[in-house]
């Protein structure tokens, strides 16, 4: 490891002590924002620090064990201390690469909680079934990461799938995990509708927005236009006797959106207005970005939901992820929720593109 680099997490770790102390001081818990903001960084350097610890003991650990190579004349000893240092030798490297990847500097969105839109696209009866897949998909992932997994709006159809369902995901890093999953997500498989056996090809879009807070974005009263009516379940048949459904338009940007999810006329308005925010933040993201000079493009793509990002292969049980050339053979499991693999690699190649 390069000196610079050692003098560097020395002083992440000098960091480290310094924020410990901050949060026990009572004063810091009196500035709400301020505290936030020191919590959220010791967490991060937390990670850092703590893979740092463990990179400096399996070096030590080494160092241990090539001694013994040096002094050590049996046979059968030096061999298994020949097999201990490959092993720490790997292990050594594979601890220094994590450390590059914790400390290229984070996207200041990461932290945030999501809301996402899934909504079916070509293929009919087939898209909106494999759209309540995805969203189970998530779902079960969210639920073993400890997240948290609130349903904002959904319009089903008669199915039994999905026309788009919108919901938010909170807990810890949330964006930086899911952030990769906008796009277009294509779906091949023979439909439980389909007698002859053909395979279809259908397609899904994912959104990915980052949650607004309430100090990143200011929502005028007077920009906006409130209607109600009532909800509205597969087929268009009534499910309500009452105007609970919300139609929320933002006056400036021509921006909609409704919910009919809760019976509450009240809690469907605040449910429209998270979702409202969320899209004017990323919409306000989404200039400063490009206002930018020439930002290089990560190797995993834009985020853009219009590009297409994913096959699901369910004849072949293969998931291909088209951004990274990634293609795994075990489509069950993920579409399960076991899509860590998945989200772990695309976060890799992000990190490995950023310190190009």
């Amino acid at each position: 490891m390069a000196d610079t680099l050692s003098d560097k997490l020395q002083a992440i770790e000098a960091r480290h002590q310094e924020l410990e102390r901050l949060m026990s001081d009572p004063d810091l818990h009196r500035d709400q924002k301020r505290a936030v903001e020191t919590m959220r960084e010791h967490a991060r350097l937390s990670k850092i620090v703590d893979t740092w610890q463990r990179y400096l003991s399996e070096q030590d650990e080494l160092a241990g064990n090539q001694s013994l190579l040096e002094d050590e004349s049996d046979a059968d000893i030096r061999q298994m201390a020949e097999e201990e240092t490959a092993r720490l030798e790997e292990a050594l490297a594979n601890t220094e690469r994590q450390l590059h990847i914790l400390l290229v500097p984070p996207d200041p969105l990461d932290s945030k909680n999501t809301i996402m839109e899934i909504r079916a696209g070509t293929g009919g009866d087939e898209a909106s079934l494999f759209a309540a897949d995805l969203y189970r998909m998530y779902t079960r992932y969210a639920e073993s990461v400890g997240w948290k997994i609130e349903v904002l709006d959904r319009n089903e159809t008669e199915v039994g799938g999905f026309k788009e369902i919108t919901f938010s995901v909170s807990g810890t890093e949330v964006y930086s995990h899911l952030k990769y999953e906008s796009g277009v997500h294509r779906v091949q498989r023979i439909p439980s509708t389909e007698s002859g056996g053909r395979i279809h090809t259908s397609a899904v879009t994912v959104a990915v927005l980052p949650e607004a807070e309430e100090t990143d974005v200011d929502v005028r009263t007077e920009d906006l236009r409130i209607d109600v009516f009532r909800s509205s379940g597969p087929g268009g048949q009534s499910v309500n006797t009452t105007d609970s459904a919300v139609r929320v338009t933002h006056i400036p940007t021509g921006l909609v959106v409704t919910c009919q999810d809760e019976k509450s006329q009240h809690k469907n308005k605040a449910k429209a207005l998270r979702v409202l925010k969320a899209r004017l933040f990323e919409m306000e993201e989404s200039r400063r970005k490009e206002e930018l000079a020439e930002t290089r493009k990560s190797q995993v793509g834009s985020g853009d939901r219009s590009e297409r990002i994913r096959t699901y292969n369910f004849p072949q049980n293969r998931l291909t992820d088209h951004r990274i050339n990634l293609t795994i053979y075990r489509l069950d499991g993920i579409v399960a929720g076991d899509l860590g693999e998945v989200i772990e690699a695309l976060r890799l190649s992000a990190s490995e593109a950023a310190q190009q």
